[in-house]
């Protein structure tokens, strides 16, 4: 049997399970850019950017949709006038049916976003953000389940994302008891009969869950659970979740002059220049990032003890700032948040497997050149 058509909605509703909406800031313009969600994809374009470019590469290779880090609608368009460069793409993206989906701040804040990418690639360690900008909130699930299909219960809402508490996995608590129900006129029941009270061994699972990941569990429970209607409950805890931010600060494996991280940083985001202050012989053994444009950050590196600072975009003043505060800099440009791109590949295709084409734009949206 051939395998169901992929919509566009389910990718989406899958990748925002890794980087949801409502972590981006407000400011943001996240999520769909143009055209619809409702419509069946076979390949995904993974980009930094949507300039033209970019769009005439996916209309050459038959793209159907395409996932960006920077908003295509970033900036409000007060007309889509086609004589402009962003009218032309809009028009172009309309014509060939391609729909465009950004994750901006979003993905930077996200585990495994942007920001962790950069600091795994450099090597840094026990990384944390560099800037808080809230905690997840935190539920307690409990779900009756018969003693048969408790394991599978219990490990598909943990591999779900329930069940984590700090280092630790699979975290539940279960106890032994019966459960009670009779099947009324209409039901489908699962174990029993029509009219019939029956008791059931059951097994009662408690677990804690994330909020940003509950309605991901609760259909991964729905799944695994046997019963036709499944007796769980809900409730607020008073207990912090784990603190979500941008940037990233750690320490990194082994101490390094900053002129050797500097090389470094070349290497592991493919640039082939980078702008430096401080004393190049500077020891570095904690360092902090952010990815784009961080520059209104440097004080909260400095307070959180970093030794340097890697962001793009920086000015001179800013700059200047932090060489008097004896926080030295690299600035490996914006573009180099590209990184993240080949993740978002890997994420879709361990989701997807052969049933989706997944590829990385070839198309260069680096504005400078570097001479």
């Amino acid at each position: 049997m051939a395998n169901r058509t992929i919509s566009a909605s389910e990718i989406i509703q899958s990748f925002e399970k890794w980087s949801p909406k409502h972590l981006a800031f407000d400011w943001d313009n996240v999520g769909l850019q143009v055209g619809t969600l409702n419509k069946p994809v076979s390949k995904v374009m993974v980009t930094l950017d949507v300039l033209e470019n970019v769009v005439d590469e996916a209309i050459g290779k038959q793209v159907d949709l395409i996932i960006a880090h920077h908003p295509l609608l970033f900036v409000k368009l007060h007309q889509i006038n086609f004589d402009t460069p962003k009218g032309r793409v809009i028009q172009k993206l309309i014509k060939h049916d391609i729909t465009v989906y950004a994750a901006h701040t979003n993905l930077d804040v996200a585990a495994g976003g942007v920001n962790d990418v950069m600091a795994e690639a450099i090597g840094l360690e026990d990384t944390s953000p560099l800037v808080t900008t809230g905690q997840d909130e935190l539920v307690k699930l409990t779900v009756f389940v018969p003693e048969d299909h408790a394991e599978e219960v219990r490990n598909s809402i943990s591999e779900a994302g329930a069940g984590h508490i700090g280092q630790y996995s699979h975290c539940t608590y279960q106890l032994s008891g019966q459960g009670t129900f009779k099947p009324q006129e209409g039901s489908n029941p699962y174990i029993g009969h029509v009219d019939d009270l029956e008791i059931v061994e059951e097994k009662r699972i408690e677990t804690i869950v994330p909020k940003s990941k509950l309605n991901g569990v609760l259909a991964a429970m729905e799944k695994a659970h046997p019963y036709e209607e499944i007796a769980y409950d809900l409730y607020p805890l008073l207990n912090q979740g784990e603190d979500k931010g941008v940037g990233r600060i750690g320490h990194l494996k082994e101490p390094m002059e900053l002129k050797e991280l500097c090389e470094k940083v070349k290497e592991k985001y493919n640039v082939p220049a980078v702008r430096m202050t401080g004393e190049g012989s500077k020891m570095i053994k904690k360092a902090a990032l952010l990815g784009g444009s961080g520059e209104k950050y440097i004080h909260a590196a400095k307070a959180n003890g970093a030794d340097v600072y890697i962001t793009g975009d920086m000015t001179f003043h800013a700059a200047q700032d932090a060489m008097e505060m004896g926080l030295s800099l690299i600035d490996p440009g914006h573009h180099v948040e590209k990184v993240v791109c080949a993740e978002i590949k890997k994420y879709l295709e361990d989701k997807w497997q052969q049933r989706l084409s997944v590829i990385l734009s070839e198309s260069n949206t680096e504005p400078f050149t570097f001479v």
